[in-house]
């Protein structure tokens, strides 16, 4: 890669951290999604700084290329992030589920005791 390249990797990390901190900061996003951001924007920062060591761990993985071991790492924290989502939809679709069958037990509770009431009422009216 050249200079420029590797001059744009730092930049690119160092945004993605700006942009990250100041997520956090708004509470816009929750620090256990952030985690996978930082360590991408992290990999991108040690890469940009030390093109050797990316180099070098392109030898010692056996890859060709060290723009190929980049997009390879990227693509793996992507694809954790996707599992991670996955398994929060998973359990946030298990809980609407639960919510939505006590909404209804509810529900029904209320209409229930609203017609007991109506009766007692109507009895009470006819009886007076």
């Amino acid at each position: 890669m050249t200079p420029t390249g590797y001059i744009l990797g730092v930049v690119a990390a160092l945004i993605t951290f700006g942009v990250v901190v100041e997520l956090l900061r708004r509470r816009r996003l929750r620090e256990r999604h952030a985690i996978w951001w930082l360590v991408a924007a992290s990999l991108a920062l040690i890469a940009g700084l030390f093109p050797d060591l990316l180099v070098w761990a392109t030898s010692v993985v056996g890859v060709v290329l060290p723009t190929n071991l980049i997009f390879f790492i990227s693509i793996a924290v992507l694809f954790l992030v996707c599992i991670q989502h996955s398994a929060e939809l998973t359990n946030l679709e298990a809980e609407t589920r639960v919510l939505a069958e006590r909404v209804a037990l509810l529900e029904l509770r209320a209409s229930e005791l609203e017609q007991r009431q109506a009766r007692e009422d109507s009895a009470g009216d006819t009886s007076s």
